[in-house]
């Protein structure tokens, strides 16, 4: 496993962190046995949300937790003001934010009640609203970290413009800032948003530039792109998977040509290529995986050992910086 630091959580923050959104109480069984191969191979980080599953998931990550009788070395990271929906049933006409200091106290009491802990490592805000002033946000989540039940924070599906305008104010006003954020971050870039409210950088350059100047860690959710590049499935295949169509552009392909050509050439899975690219940002990033399977996430953690040259990370995503890569590969 391979760590990085995060100001206020430390420095065992596992580069590689598990997403729990597919667990829920029928599932434990599995769950437990993911939580238990992440954590003997050195992973760290463990990533859940009030919404997910409808508090399913932060009731089965609690109940490992019990299970195991530790804490001790975890990275606990959970999202709050969520809108309340029923995300069996999702709605867009239904998503209403709630981005208060009211619903941030409410959402993360539960959370707190439902893992079963005192403090969350690293506490995100599940989703912006942009009417909501920063001021009145930044304050709750200070009174949060002083009353000991976060030790850091950040945001979940924020612009970087919203986080700058945060951390300008927490400046003002010497409070503490969000030090990190999780967007979508994929070499693949999705058509549209998974869901309402949700926020992409995959291909944004100017976010990408910004993280790269700025002290805010990247937690990249979806950071496999839904498993697209796993996909042995060319364009136009009539096999090609309806879960991937938000990915179906002629550029991705592209990208997934190149990757696969590059895993070939290493001797390493497509998947590995594809997640070693989001850990070889220039700029302090985590890649979130969701995984139901033992050997998805062997599969995983195998990017962990793929360093890739700034040339061959541009090469992927069709910049053009082709010539060290192409010599490396026809050799």
């Amino acid at each position: 496993m391979r760590y990085g630091t995060i100001p206020g959580v430390g420095n065992h923050v596992s580069r590689i962190v598990l997403g729990t959104n597919s667990f829920t109480h029928a599932g434990a069984a599995m769950a437990f046995s993911i939580l238990d191969a992440f954590v003997a191979a050195g992973g760290t980080t463990i990533d859940t949300a009030h919404i997910y599953r409808n508090g399913e998931s932060e009731q089965v990550v609690g109940r490992w937790l019990r299970a195991r009788g530790t804490r001790e070395g975890l990275v606990l990271t959970t999202k709050g003001a969520h809108p309340k929906v029923d995300m069996r049933n999702p709605s867009a006409s239904d998503w209403a934010p709630r981005v208060t200091p009211a619903a941030i106290a409410e959402d993360l009491a539960e959370s707190l009640e439902r893992l079963g802990v005192d403090s969350i490592d690293l506490y995100f805000l599940h989703r912006d609203d942009l009417a909501a002033p920063v001021g009145p946000i930044v304050e709750s989540l200070n009174e949060a970290k002083a009353a000991g039940r976060v030790f850091a924070f950040g945001a979940s599906n924020w612009t970087h413009q919203r986080i700058e305008e945060a951390n300008e104010y927490a400046d003002r006003h010497r409070l503490h800032g969000f030090i990190a954020s999780s967007p979508q971050l994929s070499l693949a870039i999705p058509l549209r948003g998974t869901m309402p409210g949700t926020l992409s950088i995959s291909g944004d350059r100017a976010a990408l530039d910004w993280y790269g100047r700025h002290a805010v860690s990247v937690l990249a959710w979806s950071s496999q792109a839904a498993g697209f590049f796993a996909s042995p499935h060319a364009p136009g295949s009539p096999d090609f998977p309806p879960r991937l169509r938000n990915y179906d552009r002629p550029e991705n392909w592209e990208r997934w040509r190149r990757v696969r050509e590059l895993a070939a050439s290493f001797g390493v899975t497509p998947t590995q290529v594809a997640l070693a690219w989001v850990l070889n940002q220039p700029f302090e990033a985590y890649a979130v995986i969701g995984v139901t399977r033992a050997h998805h996430l062997e599969d995983a953690l195998g990017a962990l050992d793929v360093q890739l040259s700034p040339d061959e990370g541009a090469w992927l995503d069709l910049r053009p910086t082709e010539i060290e890569v192409a010599r490396r590969i026809s050799a």
